[in-house]
């Protein structure tokens, strides 16, 4: 049973609850709508027991509905453990956690929970404005948890908060020490289940129709490029990423073990310097343009100029680079490699088949049967669009003789198909094309929208070199983007920027965004020793990081109880105190010295039974100290008048 000591008061309640809601609230749009109904009854179910004074629920009920919560969960997500399935049990955990809570115990476990439920946000969202509002949901928590030290007397809002606040501050030194010096390591800290990389957006490894034209909807950043130089024109802009060799008659893929054996090409003209920072996509492929002339850091190079991570990218990454946009690449491929570049599944798309044929017979050589097709895109009626109707079997006969409209994947994949068919080895890239430039930032905006597949054909005196028929189709794709290739009819996510101003907040956002992910999530294990090395510490292991910190967080942590000290020492003496002080002392010199532990209502008593001829001006002194030091019906007054009385009293 609670004693008067550990009783909640309902204020703290309040408080708990308020506290609760902050952290949790961001989780109501990731959760079963029937869960976030459940947290709420239950959240409301407690506010209700302690304004009216109730008695708390039997534990064997909160064991049925907790039960039920789990067995629901594990419908829901099909697991109990994982991210998404962990943040939701933890959240209704804690709604039931407070209709067992009876005294101050309970409640400062259910804080410390809060405080590490402000971690589990940061799981699906690292951005600024997460970030602030953890900030606000923490300085909640700590206010919490500083009303929870008074027992009768509680504070008003403004002092918890305003007390909250300056612990917050006064750790602030500590909390930029720990970052700098708390070691780095490679990837998570926590090995996370398959579902915490659920729903990232980006390129597939498999092409069909419509596969490419999805990612047009959104809006998403897939990474960033900062140039040392003035950035190359738009049409020269293709960031080179999964190389399809495969086809089905339907869906395009990539080799499973991808040919690691590098190929050699002749550069023509100086590189291009610049540094990507790639958004995480869960997959192992990075992007630089068209060609890269080597390979980031724990990356290598495939045979066919594809850029692979060792390790799924999960998290931000940021690498220099260097590519040559002018190149010659003539080597002769293995033959293994000539003979998937040709392979068609026997029998589809006949028509297209036929038509190629006719084609290379009209043609006199390769090079020309390739300007042909291309020039039949652009005459013929061939629309370019991001809503292409849907192709059945043998889709790329429908799409040729029958729909003519599509997106870049349609055109790439028929002119792979016609390529083959002719004799001509042909591959697909698929990458992103052109980007945006956020001119307060001066650095290069490429997002999903920006997805794009083209076409490389091996043509004997020239190698394989790059065809792209969506630029036949529609010359506007490439020079100036998506937005300017399609009707306004057709939506897209926040690409056409009619007002100017909305463009600039917009770029002027993003690159505050982009020096939060270079600066604080950025700082990797490479730019941790890199700073180190520039203070003097060469070797930066582990064990020697860990040192600094200690030390650092130490000093720090002197530092500030010494300037604590010190203000303590500086600050006028509370008037109250210092009157009642000066009573005592003068009683003392009457032989009636008041013992340390002896509270101001008995010394009262035993004062007046020693002279009780003082009984007048002692009980009023002692009755006005008590009201002023522990009554809630103090007033200002009272402390004139106690200054007043112990200045006239002379024992």
């Amino acid at each position: 049973m609670a004693t008067t000591v550990d009783r909640l008061h309902p204020r703290h309640i309040g408080w708990l609850l308020l506290a609760l809601v902050m952290v949790t609230a961001p989780h109501v749009e990731r959760v079963p709508w029937w869960l976030t109904l459940l947290a709420i009854t239950l959240l409301a179910w407690r506010l209700y027991i302690s304004l009216y004074g109730l008695q708390l629920p039997r534990k064997w009920l909160l064991f049925l509905i907790a039960a039920g919560a789990m067995g629901g969960i594990y419908i829901s997500y099909g697991r109990i453990l994982g991210r998404d399935s962990g943040v939701t049990l933890l959240v209704i955990m804690l709604a039931l956690k407070l209709l067992e809570m009876a005294t101050l115990r309970d409640a400062m476990i259910l804080i410390f929970i809060c405080y590490f439920l402000v971690i589990t946000n940061f799981l699906y969202s690292q951005s600024i404005p997460t970030a602030l509002y953890m900030l606000c949901a923490v300085w909640i928590i700590t206010a919490t948890m500083v009303g929870f030290q008074f027992r009768t007397l509680q504070p008003g809002y403004k002092r918890q908060l305003r007390s909250a606040g300056m612990m917050l501050l006064q750790s602030t030194p500590l909390m930029l020490a720990l970052f700098v010096l708390f070691p780095r390591v490679q990837g998570p800290i926590w090995g996370m289940p398959q579902d915490a990389f659920a729903g990232m957006t980006g390129l597939s490894d498999e092409m069909s129709p419509g596969s490419v034209s999805k990612l047009i909807l959104s809006d998403a950043i897939a990474f960033r490029v900062s140039f040392e130089s003035q950035p190359p024109p738009g049409n020269r802009l293709y960031w080179r990423g999964p190389v399809l060799w495969d086809y089905d008659g339907y869906t395009w893929t990539a080799p499973r073990v991808p040919y690691l054996v590098q190929r050699n090409y002749q550069a023509l003209g100086n590189p291009v310097e610049y540094t990507v920072t790639v958004e995480p996509h869960s997959r192992r492929w990075l992007f630089a343009l068209d060609l890269p002339a080597r390979a980031p850091p724990r990356g290598h190079m495939t045979n066919d100029f594809q850029l692979l991570s060792q390790t799924p990218v999960i998290n931000r990454i940021r690498y220099d680079m260097a590519s040559h946009l002018s190149y010659r690449d003539n080597a002769e491929p293995a033959g293994y490699q000539l003979k998937r570049a040709l392979a068609l599944p026997p029998g589809s798309n006949p028509r297209s088949a036929e038509l190629a044929r006719k084609m290379r017979k009209a043609a006199p050589d390769e090079r020309a049967y390739v300007t042909a097709v291309l020039g039949m895109f652009r005459s013929q009626n061939f629309y370019y669009t991001t809503t292409p109707p849907p192709l059945r079997e043998d889709p790329v006969d429908e799409f040729l003789f029958s729909t003519r409209a599509g997106f870049c994947e349609h055109y790439a994949s028929a002119f792979a198909v016609l390529m083959r068919a002719a004799g001509i080895p042909a591959r697909i890239v698929t990458g992103y094309q052109g980007g945006e430039l956020n001119t307060v930032g001066n650095y290069l905006i490429v997002r999903q929208a920006d997805a794009h597949a083209w076409t490389e054909v091996w043509l004997k005196d020239d190698g394989w070199i790059r065809v792209d028929p969506t630029a036949a189709v529609s010359p506007a794709r490439v020079e100036a983007g998506v937005a300017a290739a399609v009707p306004r009819t057709e939506t897209l996510p926040l690409l056409r920027g009619e007002y100017a101003w909305l463009r600039q907040a917009r770029m002027t956002w993003d690159s505050v965004a982009n020096s939060w992910n270079q600066v604080v999530l950025g700082y990797t294990q490479d730019r941790q020793r890199q700073l180190m090395r520039r203070v003097g510490i060469d070797d930066a292991t582990w064990q020697s990081l860990v040192t600094v910190m200690f030390v650092t967080a130490g000093a720090v942590t002197l530092v500030l109880a010494a300037l604590m000290l010190h203000k303590l020492r500086a600050a006028r003496p509370d008037p109250v105190t210092a009157a009642y002080a000066r009573f005592c002392e003068r009683l003392a010199r009457r032989g009636v010295a008041r013992h340390p532990s002896e509270g101001p209502d008995a010394f009262r008593k035993r004062a007046i039974t020693a002279h009780p001829e003082l009984a007048q001006p002692i009980g009023s002194i002692s009755e006005l100290y008590i009201r002023l030091r522990y009554g809630a019906a103090a007033h200002p007054a009272d402390t004139v008048q106690l200054l007043r009385e112990v200045e006239a009293f002379r024992a």
